[in-house]
């Protein structure tokens, strides 16, 4: 009896230590799901869709606490890869967060007429503008998320939205409006 219950100790001691092991060496950082959702999302961190950033909303999302379809700088493509990617429906663009753009923009402000009260510095979630107090402001255009948050808080309506101009960097062939089927002889006795 005594030999049973001391091979049972030792049993559970063993087992004790590797299942400690196993918590240790296979622990999972965090909820695989929320980043893979904040992958998908497009890192503007510009907060249209109610957050403070991408990845708050991506934990909403993954808690269930907010719909995937409030995200105006993604837009319908990342709708639909979320939809995918979590097995539900796509739904249209919450009109409520803002308008989705097909043309990347970018912030301008016009410098003859800033007054440099640093509003547009604070709204700017990505910092992508730059000045000081009572001197007059500018836009990092490369780090510009195109985001509108800075427009409405500036008080003198110096800042614009602009498309960015294409460059050989940047652009890319447009999409023909239908696809190229070949003539071949078949198809030419067939018109």
């Amino acid at each position: 009896m005594l030999m049973a219950i001391l091979i049972v100790s030792v049993l559970a001691g063993l087992f004790g230590l590797l299942l400690g092991f196993a918590s240790i060496r296979f622990k999972v950082e965090g909820d695989p799901i929320v980043d893979q959702i904040d992958q998908l999302l497009p890192q503007t961190q510009c907060g249209q869709c109610g957050f403070p950033g991408c990845r708050p909303y991506a934990e909403a999302i993954a808690s269930g606490e907010a719909d995937i379809n409030r995200c105006p700088p993604g837009g319908e493509t990342t709708v639909q890869a979320l939809a995918d990617l979590l097995g539900v429906e796509p739904k249209p663009l919450d009109a409520e967060a803002g308008e989705p753009s097909d043309i990347p923009m970018v912030a301008v402000i016009h410098e003859e007429y800033c007054i440099g009260c640093t509003l547009c510095i604070q709204a700017c979630p990505v910092d992508a503008i730059v000045g000081a107090p009572k001197q007059m402001h500018t836009v990092i255009a490369d780090e510009c998320t195109g985001c509108k948050l800075c427009v409405p808080a500036c008080p003198v309506d110096t800042i614009t939205m602009e498309p960015i101009p294409p460059t050989p960097e940047n652009w890319t062939w447009p999409f023909p409006d239908k696809p190229y089927i070949p003539i071949t002889v078949e198809t030419a006795h067939e018109q």
